[in-house]
């Protein structure tokens, strides 16, 4: 004989078993695309590390350039201009009016990042800002390479998404003269046990930002920016 007091149990027990495993369900959606979310953020903090990195090595070679001569084109060859070759000084005041009174575009949002920089007074060696990181990578850009599977797909939009993701990374870069500077570098010394000896060459202090903003317009909100430094020395 059946007690009445278990009639309904069993629908009432599906009904909880139901709603327990519609909030589990519930919850790892969440989850995972809070996960997806964050991996997301992760990749574009990385992106912005590398092009941090890139504006460190343009602002090296800017400097290299500038002391051993631009490239130029003489005839039919690429040829440094000897003649225009200068150790950059620091004669490039941050934040200075012009015979307007208007404030220069130095003091940007990179150099504000910086907080051991002093502000008054700073000068700098060279300041190259809103450079496209795109611009500089297209010429080595294979969309075979660039997207797996690009094969698939056939209307090209697959690779348009990733051009316009990367065209929103910029970067800009700019350097103080440090002055005369020795470093060691290999050779042979009095010292039998010794590979090194102490040379002395000029250095400048790179600073590198790289940018990520919410579209590829220049004038977009910065959502990224990842500040570098690095200290370069040219004998």
């Amino acid at each position: 004989m059946k007690n009445k007091n278990e009639k309904g149990f069993a629908l009432i027990l599906a009904i909880v078993l139901l709603l327990a495993m519609s909030l589990m369900g519930g919850s790892l959606i969440v989850i995972s695309a809070g996960d997806h979310r964050n991996n997301n953020s992760s990749d574009q903090y990385q992106q912005a590390f590398y092009v941090a990195e890139t504006a460190l090595l343009e602002g090296e070679k800017n400097l290299k350039n500038a002391m051993m001569g631009h490239w130029k084109i003489s005839g039919s060859d690429l040829v440094r201009d000897i003649g225009n070759a200068k150790l950059p000084e620091n004669d490039i005041e941050v934040g200075a009016t012009d015979s307007n009174n208007l404030v220069a575009n130095h003091n940007t949002a990179c150099v504000k990042s910086f907080r051991n920089v002093t502000r008054q007074n700073f000068k700098v060696a060279q300041h190259v800002t809103d450079q496209s990181f795109y611009k500089l990578i297209a010429p080595i850009i294979v969309p075979d390479e660039v997207i797996d599977g690009l094969e698939t797909d056939v209307t090209g939009k697959k690779f348009e998404s990733e051009e316009n993701y990367i065209k929103r990374f910029y970067y800009e870069y700019f350097s103080v003269f440090l002055g005369s500077m020795e470093y060691k570098g290999t050779g042979s010394s009095i010292a039998k046990t010794s590979t090194t000896k102490q040379l002395s060459g000029v250095a400048y202090k790179v600073y590198g930002c790289g940018i990520m903003r919410a579209s590829d317009a220049l004038n977009s909100k910065i959502q990224i920016l990842i500040p570098l430094e690095s200290v370069v020395i040219f004998n």
